[in-house]
């Protein structure tokens, strides 16, 4: 029997049980357009996390001070260099002699030190609360990732002058801010010189005024330190300079370590592997669906075979052989499969067009994952409808062999 002729059964076989056929499909449906969905949006939001990494510089560390058991076991870091302060002996801090320290490591390129805090602003009898953050202005502008909307970074000779994050601009107050106008933090007036390219209520200002405003600062002591490393290629072995010179002058060893220092890269592969794994979740429990989609298909084809007992056992006694009739019980369970993954990619794209939407409009993660959108690629349809067809000819792989092998003798009896 020709291919043609055995695919024209095949494909009466499926028009002929409307119903039950479209329910079979329907399961096949639901789980690829799932698939589609949850894959497409997976897509998207790798290539945000890579843009995103390239935007936040690899090349970037970040030193902070952290408790550990060095707590208990004081590094007896006095605190003359300091002044008077409110804090004891004991407490974990980085400052000055940390600088100092890392100046010397001739694996870094730049260092910011950073101190940050809360502060009430006011414009135009208006007020509220902002993040504040005190940077060198020396080297932020060359060491920061965010992007400049308006006006120009921190420079070097600034002194009462800051640099505006994009909500605090267009959104904060009820008047729209702009460069050069004056803002009132903590009691003292500001200029704007820039405003950034972001959604952020986070103003920066040079370091020596941001310790007149945050009076809960220690002059010298930072909250963190940023660097920038010549060589990222070199990342790790630069890390392990820099905490063997820290180390070193703060009387610690790897199991007292009082600080930390994190990387852009290190938090973003750790961000891409937990969406990775979360996607990978969200789409087995959608191949679910896929599965009993086949269950489905399997079911429907044993009952073809016992529809068609007496129709088979007519084309085996006019010379159809047994390949003849697996192919069409064959074809028929790849139809229903490829139909089903025809029409599931449709649905997919739509779904993956909507999710975005919805999703968009909650927080966290389900947010971040709205807000990067959906990628249908080429290669996940063509996957997608593959597995589908792939689903139908498995599922019916026993009961088209089982109808090759009906007797012809038999089959005509059979009622």
């Amino acid at each position: 029997m020709k291919f043609r002729k055995s695919f024209k059964h095949a494909l009466n076989m499926v028009l002929h049980a409307k119903l039950r056929s479209w329910l079979t499909i329907l399961g096949i449906v639901i789980g690829v357009a799932a698939v589609i969905a949850i894959v497409s949006l997976g897509e998207a939001l790798q290539q945000d996390m890579t843009s995103q990494l390239g935007d936040l510089g690899g090349d970037i560390l970040t030193l902070t001070a952290g408790r550990s058991r060095a707590l208990f076991f004081s590094h007896n870091r006095m605190k003359d260099s300091r002044g008077s302060s409110s804090a004891s002996e004991e407490e974990i801090v980085i400052d000055r002699t940390d600088l100092q320290a890392l100046k010397g490591i001739s694996d870094i390129k730049l260092m910011d030190t950073q101190i940050r805090g809360d502060a009430e602003i006011y414009y135009v009898a208006e007020k509220g609360s902002v993040t504040v953050y005190g940077v060198d202005p020396a080297t932020w502008s060359q060491i920061t990732t965010s992007e400049i909307g308006e006006g120009r970074m921190l420079g070097p000779a600034d002194s009462n002058v800051i640099v505006v994050g994009g909500r605090i601009a267009d959104g904060f107050f009820d008047k729209q801010l702009g460069v050069n106008q004056l803002l009132t933090i903590e009691e003292r007036l500001f200029r704007i010189v820039g405003i950034l390219d972001d959604n952020s209520n986070s103003i920066y200002m040079p370091i020596d005024k941001a310790y007149e405003i945050l009076e809960d600062k220690e002059k010298g002591v930072y909250d963190s330190i940023v660097i920038q490393v010549k060589n990222e290629d070199e990342l790790d072995q630069t890390i392990e300079n820099i905490e063997h010179k820290l180390m070193i002058i703060r009387h610690v060893t790897e199991s007292t370590k009082d600080f930390t220092i994190s990387s852009n890269q290190q938090s973003n592969d750790a961000r891409a592997e937990m969406m990775g794994s979360m996607t990978m979740f969200l789409t087995a429990i959608a191949a679910v669906a896929l599965l009993v989609g086949a269950v489905g298909i399997a079911n429907t084809m044993f009952t073809s075979v016992l529809e068609k007992t007496k129709e088979i056992g007519i084309m085996k006694s006019i010379g159809a052989r047994n390949k003849d009739i697996l192919i069409i019980f064959l074809l028929n369970a790849a139809l229903i499969g490829f139909i089903g993954g025809l029409l599931g990619v449709i649905f997919g794209i739509l779904l993956s067009g909507l999710l975005p939407a919805l999703m968009g409009t909650g927080g966290g993660v389900m947010s971040r994952m709205g807000s990067a959108g959906s990628v249908v690629s080429i290669s996940s349809i063509i996957i997608a409808l593959g597995a589908s067809v792939f689903i139908g000819m498995a599922s019916g792989v026993i009961p088209a062999y089982q109808a090759s092998k009906l007797k012809p003798v038999d089959a005509l009896r059979y009622e």
